[in-house]
């Protein structure tokens, strides 16, 4: 995962190129590595997505054969994570001898391919209609439909299927209001994500 500046100013407008952060990891988790990392041991994020209220990174990522794994990175780490790849498949060694895990950050919640194929990477719901689903992370399986919630409790990680759609996710959507939605690939169509618990109806104080 890279990091890079590109929103760089100049006085006639013309393009320059990019700039590497002063605050990408020094020192470097592999010697020779490029200063853009941000992070390495990612084998195939297929979206990654900061939680608006609290700057924290999701990442789905994309096992080989066995594991769908969701890492998580605090807004306040300085970088320079290694996520397992190729040593680690979510929690699980890989066929490389040793398994060394020494410096890996493993995953937060991880599921086998006997529940999907290809993880899909959400958001976290920060909208005000729903308030049951306030700082729950989404995420997805392509190949089965299953939508999970993810939530963390004290030191702990919990996710829960809230739902199985009949069509392929390809990808969330969060608008301006924090309402996400899915998409239904072979469909072409978008949904929005609710649930069956909204907001309580104020009740009137009575005056004194």
């Amino acid at each position: 995962m890279l990091r890079l500046h590109v929103e760089l100013p100049t006085p006639t407008g013309t393009p320059t190129p990019y700039q590497v952060p002063a605050t990408n990891p020094t020192p470097l988790p592999t010697v020779g590595a490029r200063p853009e990392i941000w992070a390495a041991g990612l084998r195939n994020p297929w979206r990654f997505a900061f939680d608006r209220l609290t700057g924290d990174l999701y990442i789905a990522d994309v096992g080989q054969n066995a594991w769908e794994e969701v890492d998580f990175q605090s807004a306040a780490s300085p970088g320079g994570e290694n996520y397992g790849w190729r040593i680690m498949e979510g929690a699980h060694c890989t066929n490389l001898d040793p398994c060394n895990q020494a410096g890996l950050t493993l995953p937060v919640v991880e599921y086998s391919h006997s529940l999907g194929c290809s993880i899909t990477g959400g958001h976290v719901y920060r909208g005000a209609a729903f308030p049951c689903s306030y700082g729950t992370y989404f995420y997805s399986d392509y190949c089965s439909g299953r939508i999970w919630g993810l939530r963390r409790n004290g030191m702990t990680w919990e996710a829960t299927q809230l739902y199985d759609a009949p069509f392929n996710i390809t990808t969330f959507g969060e608008d301006e209001a924090g309402t996400l939605w899915v998409s239904d690939h072979g469909g072409g169509v978008i949904y929005p994500i609710n649930d069956a618990c909204t907001a309580p109806t104020p009740t009137p104080t009575p005056a004194g």
